[in-house]
C-alpha cells in the first residue's frame, strides 16, 4: 500500500495510509484526509487507485489555488511516484508507495527523504 505525509503546516508529520480506495484531501471535516489550511479547497484533490495497473494517481477536483507535483501544476490525472512531493494551499505532502505500522515508522522514513533533498554546502 501507500501512504501520505504531512511534510509542513500545523499538522506536520500526520500520516495517511492510503489503501485501495479514493481518498479526498481537503479541509472538509469529512474528507478522508482533512487538511486544515484555509488555502486548501474543501475537497482539494483527489488520489485514486487503479487497481490494473496498481498505480496510485492525483486530481484536482477544481480548487482554487491548485495542486503541484514536484513543483509542476497538475491539468490532468497524473501518475503518482514513490517520494513525489504533492503541494497543496501553503501545505507540503510527501507521496511513498510504503506503508507504515505507526507515526514512528512514518516520521523516520519523512525525516530519511528530507535528509536526502537538503543541499549540499561546499565552501
Amino acid at each position: 500500500m501507500a501512504s501520505i505525509i504531512v511534510m509542513s503546516g500545523a499538522q506536520k508529520g500526520d500520516y495517511y495510509p492510503l489503501g485501495r480506495r479514493t481518498n479526498v484531501v481537503g479541509r472538509d471535516e469529512g474528507a478522508p484526509i482533512q487538511i486544515l489550511d484555509e488555502h486548501i479547497s474543501r475537497k482539494h484533490m483527489q488520489i485514486r487507485f487503479d487497481p490494473d495497473k496498481k498505480q496510485y494517481r492525483a486530481l484536482d477536483m477544481k480548487s482554487k489555488h491548485g495542486v503541484f507535483i514536484n513543483g509542476g501544476k497538475i491539468h490532468d490525472e497524473t501518475l503518482l511516484a514513490d517520494d513525489d512531493q504533492i503541494h497543496i494551499g501553503q501545505t507540503d505532502l510527501l507521496f511513498t508507495e510504503k506503508d507504515f505500522t505507526d507515526r514512528e515508522s512514518a516520521l523516520s522514513h519523512f525525516k530519511k527523504v528530507g535528509e536526502r533533498m537538503r543541499a549540499t554546502i561546499i565552501e
